[in-house]
């Protein structure tokens, strides 16, 4: 059985009026391609509940990844945290997904919303046995994922928001299940998914949320490569090594830069044909070869593909920016960030005389840099990268 790829990715709105949330998520990548995924949720909002949910995440995925027992985990988390003198209670209510590469699920839920799990675009029931840790019922589900399988959990700021005190009944976690259907097949990558479930939940507040509203979306894909050729190298004499490794890679082949598609196109016998018109001021038009999956120009698309890397990792607030535009950086962004599991940069280091003739500070240090920035906030997307220079 192929081995899965797990894409993570959540979104927090804070209660109205606080500057911190209540709700946290904790996610371990370990090196053998497991992951360890905590959404805590503190009780009340604010101060108390973001240190709640803060340590309980913290202390259960740290000692998960010691491969400490639920049940060790647990009592801790219980005997740590002092207790609320208001509930009585000594710490957040949690949801924990332990991914196994090869499929195997282990959700353990202690009091927060029911994690959905949709397979085929469609929300589908899963078997759960309670067991009693420390006096608290806690479910227990050992699940099978698939490639495709979508698992969505939850704070409990998403169902029945609505935009006063009372509950909006018209919105369970079963609407949400519905809601969340309707986008399962949309090629959406995790923390997009999870975003357009809080925008909704936060529209249904009216946009001043009554509770702490979190969503975290894992996905279970199959490993999808992508290579990006990215300048010339700097002896020209490793064109061709650079050229042969690259197009040997299986996988999507993007190239940027005009003097490196006039290199590739050589390579490969054919040549570089413009598409249209520009699609965007600000972005230089994109053209073809015949063998690559898609050209686009050089440093300034980058330095835009980073711009959107960077807010796609924080609050992933352009995403409709790049999402619907069919230009050159929105395309690199779909490709790298939506569809890819594993990047392999091939970073050329020669300097563009172009660009030194004009003034322009676009020599191969920023190009370097630009690089290494791309290769660190696809890390932290649990993208595999490995980049080269020549």
């Amino acid at each position: 059985m192929a081995k899965l790829h797990y894409d993570i990715g959540y979104k927090s709105e804070n209660h109205v009026g606080e500057e911190l949330c209540g709700d946290h998520v904790k996610i371990v990548h370990r090196d053998d391609g497991s992951s360890i995924v905590v959404l805590a949720d503190g009780l009340g909002s604010g101060v108390k509940a973001s240190i709640l949910s803060t340590l309980t995440a913290t202390i259960l995925s740290t000692m998960l990844n010691a491969n400490i027992s639920v049940e060790d985990c647990v009592d801790t988390v219980a005997a740590t945290l002092p207790v609320s003198s208001e509930h009585g209670v000594a710490y957040s209510t949690f949801t924990i997904m332990l991914l196994d590469p090869n499929g195997t699920a282990n959700l353990i839920q202690f009091d927060n919303p029911p994690t959905l799990l949709l397979r085929n675009g469609r929300s589908i029931e899963y078997p759960h046995t309670e067991i009693n840790i420390g006096g608290k019922q806690i479910w227990q589900s050992l699940l099978h994922l698939r490639k495709g399988d979508i698992l969505a959990a939850m704070s409990d700021g998403c169902p029945y928001a609505g935009p006063d005190n009372s509950y909006n009944m018209n919105w369970r976690v079963e609407d949400i299940a519905v809601y969340l259907e309707r986008f399962a097949t949309r090629d959406l990558s995790a923390r997009n998914l999870a975003s357009q479930l809080v925008e909704k939940c936060v529209r249904l507040y009216a946009n001043r949320p009554k509770d702490d509203t979190t969503a975290c979306i894992v996905q279970a894909r199959a490993h999808n490569a992508v290579n990006v050729l990215f300048g010339p190298p700097a002896d020209r004499n490793d064109t061709n090594r650079m050229l042969n490794l690259f197009f040997a890679k299986r996988g999507m082949h993007v190239v940027c830069g005009g003097t490196t598609a006039s290199l590739a196109a050589a390579f490969l016998g054919t040549t570089v044909e413009p598409i249209g018109q520009t699609v965007r001021g600000d972005i230089p038009p994109m053209s073809k070869i015949e063998g690559v999956d898609l050209v686009c120009e050089g440093m300034v698309t980058m330095r835009r593909v980073v711009e959107y890397a960077r807010d796609y990792v924080g609050d992933n607030l352009l995403h409709d920016e790049w999402g619907k535009s069919p230009d050159g950086a929105s395309r690199i962004m779909h490709t790298l960030f939506e569809e890819a599991t594993d990047v392999n940069l091939f970073v050329g280091r020669a300097e563009n005389p172009a660009y030194r003739e004009l003034g322009v500070s676009f020599g191969f240090g920023a190009k370097v840099q630009l690089a290494q920035e791309l290769a660190e906030l696809l890390r932290q997307m649990n993208i595999h990268v490995k980049v080269s220079y020549f």
